[in-house]
């Protein structure tokens, strides 16, 4: 008989139903005095009001009523505690083994010497305004004869969005997204890119373009729609421009490169109580099957690892490293606060319809991607990754935002793990959808690309985080991905607008 529950570490206070339990249901001898829902809570022992309540080891919460042994633990009964921790930089740190079975994928070598996944042309915009227009230049493009003779190039992406506009021209939400622009544009992912503005807005194409060249390639457009003369003249001219670029693109061939030229964005949405058993756990394994191959993995949503920073801290490389983190802590405490949130706005309702119930759990279940690397760097959102390893990137929960910031930093590969289901993508970048239990899975398998559920059923992380490594050389090598071959990626670019709309 498959087990009903799982106890995570000897000294919580909770265990996790592994299917619905219902009332009356004998689990370690002790009766259930609630329905349970698979992934959800139960105590093993009584819990007075303001107790601190343990799992993973470690606190997600207190006692808000009393708590007897077999009671449902959730929302109704379990809030926020404080989480003070010790972050003593670097006291877990543990020395990577390098690996000594040098792997490689077949990729594309650019200019600058990174690695793309994938060949796509871009038309980036600058600012809202010239989004439709962008949409226009892609869409007729691909209906052009040139492009259908097209062998090596998987298609032409617009990459439109709701700012550059309306806001100031120099404080931090200007830099994120003239960050988030700058990295789209030199992602390895694109042979090319066409970049369209307006012509009057705040983010000024001369300013991105900036005496720096936007690619090492050359293969790089750009114009306004008020200086080529309005719409049909500026999609006529981008088909062009296009033209030109493909050309350039077409010559493009996968080769072998090694893997330590992946560059992984992980990620977690719509998740679950078995997330931090199965799926990130799993991930956290891969994570360091690539850093050990030379590799590096990107760790973000700085408002999910809020209470679960202290296991970061401890693997940082240095002071300074860990310090960045903590600085990131509290710019979100006071970002939360002015404008009238809260770190514990989090989970999401499907979140706690999964099981989950604090930020605190959610965030110790999510650290898991990260495996147990070394922390070598702490990067601002779409700040360029200049570093090897396991790194981590400042960013909101919002999935598509956080992985666009990923994607700009550098990303070739975005990993998503999901255990209420999740339907997206993030072109140029493939997304490899990973389910955290069996019933989704099945339920959701046209959009699943594997699932970790079978973890409960005796498969070892060992063995699943193996598995998933070798999907990313696949992946990363042109297998196509359930969320590729669905079309999805159009409506994924979500920079994150930081500041006052004016």
């Amino acid at each position: 008989m498959k087990p009903q529950h799982i106890l995570l570490a000897p000294q919580d206070d909770v265990a996790i139903a592994l299917a619905d339990l219902p009332v009356g249901t004998v689990v370690q001898g002790i009766p259930l005095q609630d329905a349970v829902p698979r992934g959800h809570k139960f105590a093993l022992r009584a819990l007075a009001v303001g107790a601190m309540v343990r799992r993973y080891g470690q606190i997600i919460g207190q006692a808000t009523a009393p708590i007897s042994p077999g009671v449902h633990v959730h929302v109704h009964n379990l809030g926020m505690a404080q989480h003070a921790q010790s972050h003593d930089f670097g006291a877990d740190l543990r020395p990577v083994v390098p690996a000594t079975d040098l792997r490689s994928f077949n990729g594309y070598r650019r200019g600058d010497g990174k690695a793309g996944t994938r060949n796509y042309l871009g038309v980036l915009t600058s600012v809202n305004c010239s989004g439709s227009v962008a949409r226009f230049i892609a869409e007729e493009a691909e209906k052009t004869d040139w492009f259908r003779a097209l062998m090596n190039v998987d298609g032409i992406v617009p990459i439109v969005h709701g700012s550059g506009c309306g806001m100031s021209g120099e404080n931090e939400g200007y830099q994120a997204l003239f960050r988030t622009l700058q990295g789209y544009a030199r992602n390895p992912n694109f042979g090319g890119i066409l970049l369209v503005g307006l012509g009057c807005e705040v983010m000024q194409i001369p300013d991105l373009i900036g005496a720096a060249r936007m690619r090492d390639d050359g293969n790089f457009r750009y114009m306004t729609i008020q200086q080529t003369g309005g719409t049909r003249r500026t999609v006529a001219r981008g088909i062009e421009m296009l033209h030109e670029m493909a050309a350039q693109a077409e010559t493009c061939r996968r080769v072998p490169i090694p893997v330590s030229e992946l560059v992984i964005g992980m990620q977690c949405g719509g998740s679950d109580g078995y997330s931090g058993i199965t799926a990130n756990p799993a991930l956290g394994v891969a994570s360091d099957l690539l850093v050990a191959h030379g590799g590096t993995t990107i760790l973000s949503e700085t408002s999910e690892i809020y209470g679960a920073e202290h296991l970061l801290t401890r693997r940082a490389v240095s002071a300074e490293v860990g310090e960045k983190l903590l600085d990131r802590i509290r710019w979100w405490e006071d970002y939360t606060a002015r404008n009238k949130g809260e770190m514990n706005n989090n989970p999401s309702p499907g979140n706690k319809k999964g099981g989950l119930t604090t930020i605190l759990e959610k965030s110790l279940g999510a650290v898991a991607k990260g495996g147990s690397a070394p922390m070598e760097g702490v990067y601002l959102y779409a700040e360029p990754i200049d570093r090897k390893g396991f790194v981590f990137m400042d960013s909101p929960g919002y999935d598509p935002c956080s992985v666009t910031g990923q994607v700009a930093s550098g990303a070739n590969l975005i990993v998503f793990t999901t255990g209420r289901g999740s339907v997206s993508g993030y072109k140029p970048v493939p997304c490899i959808k990973v389910a955290t239990n069996s019933e989704m899975f099945t339920r959701m398998e046209e959009d699943m690309d594997l699932n970790t559920g079978d973890i409960l059923d005796g498969v070892t992380l060992a063995e699943k985080g193996r598995e998933m490594f070798e999907m990313f050389v696949r992946v990363a090598s042109g297998e196509v991905t359930k969320s590729e071959a669905l079309g999805f990626g159009g409506a994924e670019f979500v920079p994150w607008q930081i500041g006052a709309v004016m």
